[in-house]
């Protein structure tokens, strides 16, 4: 059947954004006004990054992290959104996702400056307590405060979050079929025109090559994937991922080789993918099962298997 000027087609749209890109491929009716609809879903990502950037001395998360203890800072309405959703998450996976890591994940080189060693050592022997225990959240008055020295970094959740205001530029603009994403963490906006799922794959956990272990159709559902084998560091002859254990203060040991989380929200998959990592398969799968979620544990076997 030919098609007429009131069918939907596909578009697609990216920009920069978190020292990454972002993506929204979907379908609109021609006439879409493609330069409206780019510079709204490019302020939604700005507005994450502005709010929430370690990288930014300006964001409003430094400016939380840099103020007095025991002194309430107002905060912008997102930050405080993701703040809520972070701290929720922390108490449910008992401290496994936390987002009070700032100081390690800057001391092993994994922010805007090199690693140092002395600010290792520091972050090794810091005693701890969770972040769920030492930030007061008001999330009505939109302001928090610290009772103890942390520093926080929503490296884990943020970008899921973006993913998230992505969708909903999208839907804004009434588009009902999407594809969003950004660096790897996705949300499906209904099913793809051709009636399946949006068709995503999940890497192999290979250090050096890109290859497809699996893949997924994505309906009206959120995927993010946290593993090792993108980010790390080298220490003799260890090679240690960037998710920070928060019994040490330091890069994860031992753990998976990946972990792909499928949920309703992306801030929710993204943050559970770093949750389950730390926490490891066993308690991971029973947490996943009591808040609903999918989740895909790969390990060092998976890492060595060829593709099919």
């Amino acid at each position: 059947m030919p098609k007429t000027s009131i069918d939907p087609v596909r578009h697609a749209l990216n920009g920069t954004t978190m020292g990454t890109r972002w993506s929204a491929v979907f379908y609109a009716l021609p006439d879409t006004d493609l330069t409206t609809l780019r510079g709204d879903l490019q302020a939604a990502v700005d507005q994450v990054d502005a709010q929430m950037s370690t990288w930014r001395p300006d964001s409003d998360l430094m400016r939380l992290n840099a103020a007095p203890l025991n002194t309430w800072v107002a905060l912008p309405a997102h930050l405080t959104e993701v703040l809520a959703k972070a701290l929720d998450i922390g108490r449910a996976s008992s401290g496994a996702f936390e987002i009070a890591m700032g100081d390690a994940i800057a001391a092993w080189g994994f922010g805007p400056s090199p690693a140092d060693p002395q600010a290792i050592r520091a972050a090794r022997t810091r005693q701890r307590r969770p972040s769920f225990e030492t930030l007061d959240l008001d999330v009505p008055g939109l302001r928090a405060r610290k009772t103890a020295p942390i520093t926080l970094d929503l490296s884990g959740i943020a970008k899921g979050y973006g993913v998230d205001q992505l969708t909903r530029v999208l839907r804004d603009h009434g588009v009902t079929r999407a594809l969003c994403g950004i660096d790897g963490e996705l949300r499906a906006l209904g099913p793809h025109p051709d009636g399946r799922g949006w068709s995503v794959a999940l890497e192999r956990p290979d250090f050096t090559a890109r290859a497809t272990h699996s893949v997924f159709e994505l309906n009206d559902i959120a995927i993010a994937t946290s593993g090792d084998y993108r980010h790390w560091v080298d220490v003799g002859t260890r090679r240690l991922s960037h998710t920070m254990d928060p019994a040490r203060g330091a890069p994860l040991l031992d753990g998976p080789a990946s972990v792909t989380v499928l949920a309703p929200s992306c801030i929710e998959a993204d943050a559970l993918a770093s949750a389950f990592m730390v926490m490891g398969e066993a308690p991971g799968r029973a947490l996943a099962a009591r808040l609903g979620v999918e989740v895909v544990f790969l390990t060092e076997t998976d890492r060595c298997e060829q593709p099919a």
